[in-house]
């Protein structure tokens, strides 16, 4: 099963300013760093949901995927949906997606992911539950589901949790006290508490990279 990976990154940031949340400033990094470094290594090639002047992406290298025409600014769905393109064209089954604002994202997502896809006939999709939450940002979109999704898209369907109503869901436990690995960094206190948890991960040595 061929997997690729998908950063959600179209995001206007409301409730941090209107702020790009890619390039917002965790430990000296900035957050699509971070992201990259935990998940590029889970998948055989990622690239970028955004708007906007894709050359800002520079620096790393990567595909930068706008939504469709007609599509923008309609939320994180037809991120999904420019993905499954893409993850086609690359001769993909499988589309892993992240949130740009999940530095702490676990190490081992995708392979989780793919063990719950794949005992599904055929392999289906599968999303992240954390603390009774479902996260359906964190997910794994068969690249089969994109004709269905874009009927459900094309009718009005903006909820991702709607388009993965059938996902599989795959439980990571935090333990008494621990820190959630799918805590969004939503406003500029959420960029706090993360720029302290990543000094308590040592600085940011190992933690993130």
């Amino acid at each position: 099963m061929r997997v690729v990976g998908l950063i959600l990154a179209g995001g206007q940031g409301r409730r941090m300013g209107g702020r790009d949340k890619a390039f917002l400033m965790l430990g000296g990094r900035p957050l699509v760093g971070h992201v990259l470094a935990r998940f590029a290594p889970q998948v055989e090639g990622v690239a970028i949901s955004a708007n906007g002047d894709a050359s800002r992406f520079a620096p790393f290298a990567v595909p930068v995927l706008p939504d469709a025409c007609g599509q923008m600014g309609e939320g994180p769905l037809a991120g999904v949906l420019a993905g499954l393109d893409w993850a086609r064209a690359q001769g993909a089954d499988m589309l892993a997606t992240i949130p740009v604002d999940l530095p702490f994202l676990p190490r081992d997502l995708v392979a989780r992911l793919c063990a719950a896809a794949a005992v599904q006939v055929p392999p289906g999709a599968a999303v992240a539950l954390c603390g009774g939450r479902r996260h359906p940002t964190s997910a794994l979109w068969p690249v089969a589901m994109r004709d269905g999704l874009a009927s459900l898209f094309a009718a009005g369907e903006r909820r991702m949790q709607a388009a993965l109503s059938t996902a599989a869901e795959i439980r990571f436990d935090v333990a008494d006290g621990g820190a959630d690995p799918f805590e969004n960094l939503n406003t500029p206190e959420d960029l706090v508490r993360a720029e302290a948890r990543l000094a308590g991960e040592g600085a940011g040595k190992g933690a993130l990279s």
